[in-house]
């Protein structure tokens, strides 16, 4: 099929293309970008006039919930919200039920995700067995089955041995290991440690949890050389360690939270549990630090932190609601919201989710590295097309997710999705 996007806005933010024209694809992949091929005849014409022709959005963090958990969410559910939110490629953590700590059951998850047609899923493999955090899963089997890193999701590893063990391994064969930092311990409550959680009752988080955890990671990466993408961080703190370690030259990369990105403990309000999220959310200093970590390169990449969870486990109190909250459908409005308000920029809330998470999967990508994240005149056509001036309001019925709960309920945010084209196809279209 030759398809021909014309008039759009073209951005590329790896190579810093911005420009009014027209955009060409044949065999699932861009043939031109800047000028019309002379014999070109389409057989599908996308007049994007007023909107922004972009790379797909790549999101680092987002559980599908299959298998395991398929009354919180399903691969056809959550891959078609995915594609509405302008996802074309996602990672996936590897704690679905049964852990994803055998070659089998990564081959079974990625043959699921490629008969839905729509988002490629990208699977991380368990570090260790069961996420028990004692024994070390057989990663160079995983990576053959399509893992594109290793890590324990929400369980912290409190096996120092264990993880340097772990580390030197991935080293050795070049693989990635990706972490949240929060010591095990400390890591057990609910809310920010603060006033806000004294007040309410709350047992706190506080930011030791991560800083004492960053400590230990980054030591362990000087003695092994291994390669770390951190996870979600979330304090002021965490963000100029980060910024150490960086520029150090240790090889880290990190990510943040739209959750944390834009609120602050004070939206738990009167026990909202749907702001019952992990990492919780903190004050206004910290959510202030991870703005400007995002925008100075500090944190590399936006993530959804895509999570359902389904009515009764989050209509509880809130210590006892499960975390978590859906959030594929609101990357994109979120970005464009952040880069508006910090005056980051367009360019920059795009980067954030594309070309620098596609540089944090690095060659793990495969063939597909030369192309993700980019527009590039023979790239496979991985493309999201959205009006930025277009105002939508979050109704949490009206998203495609099986998981509705949603801290942005009721928020208007810019950026509506028109067209999402995975490998030159249109796998959604806004009616």
């Amino acid at each position: 099929m030759k398809l021909l996007i014309k008039n759009g806005r073209v951005i590329d933010p790896a190579t810093g293309f911005d420009q009014i024209g027209d955009l060409a694809i044949a065999a699932g992949r861009i043939v031109s970008l800047n000028g019309l091929l002379a014999d070109f005849v389409p057989n599908k014409t996308i007049d994007a006039t007023g909107c922004i022709v972009a790379p797909g959005l790549i999101d680092l963090s987002a559980r599908l919930r299959e298998p395991g958990h398929e009354h919180e969410g399903m691969l056809q559910s959550e891959l078609a919200a995915a594609v509405a939110g302008g996802v074309t490629s996602l990672v996936c953590p590897p704690d679905t039920d049964p852990v994803l700590d055998e070659p089998g059951l990564v081959e079974m998850l990625k043959f699921r995700a490629e008969k839905q047609h729509q988002s490629r899923v990208f699977p991380l493999g368990a570090l260790t067995r069961a996420l028990k955090g004692e024994a070390l899963t057989e990663m160079v089997q995983l990576t053959e089955s399509g893992c594109v890193g290793f890590g324990q999701a929400e369980v912290p590893l409190a096996n120092t041995q264990v993880l340097m063990r772990a580390m030197q391994y991935a080293a050795t064969f070049g693989y990635s290991i990706w972490l949240r930092p929060q010591e095990l311990h400390l890591g057990k409550g609910v809310a920010a440690s603060g006033a806000l959680a004294t007040r309410l009752g709350l047992s706190g988080v506080p930011v030791a949890a991560e800083t004492i955890a960053l400590h230990t990671i980054f030591e362990l990466m000087r003695t092994t050389g291994a390669r770390i993408h951190l996870c979600r961080i979330s304090s002021a703190a965490g963000v100029a360690l980060v910024a150490q370690a960086k520029a150090e030259g240790l090889a880290v990369t990190c990510d943040v939270s739209i959750n944390s990105l834009h609120l602050t403990d004070v939206d738990i309000g009167y026990f909202d549990s749907r702001m019952r999220l992990d990492p919780p959310l903190r004050q206004q200093r910290d959510r202030d630090a991870l703005r400007q970590g995002l925008a100075d390169g500090t944190i590399d990449a936006l993530v959804s932190d895509h999570t359902p969870v389904n009515e009764d486990a989050k209509t509880l109190p809130f210590a006892e609601a499960e975390p978590g909250a859906t959030g594929l459908e609101l990357l994109l409005g979120l970005a464009c919201k952040w880069g508006h308000d910090s005056q980051a920029g367009m360019t920059r809330a795009l980067a954030v989710l594309t070309s620098e998470p596609a540089r944090v999967l690095g060659s793990a990508l495969g063939t597909l590295q030369a192309s993700a994240g980019h527009l590039v005149k023979g790239g496979v056509a991985d493309i999201c097309i959205f009006d930025p001036d277009s105002e939508w309001t979050v109704e949490p019925a009206a998203l495609r997710s099986q998981g509705k709960h949603t801290p942005f309920s009721g928020h208007a945010l810019p950026g509506s999705v028109r067209y999402t084209l995975v490998g030159g196809q249109v796998a959604f279209e806004r009616a």
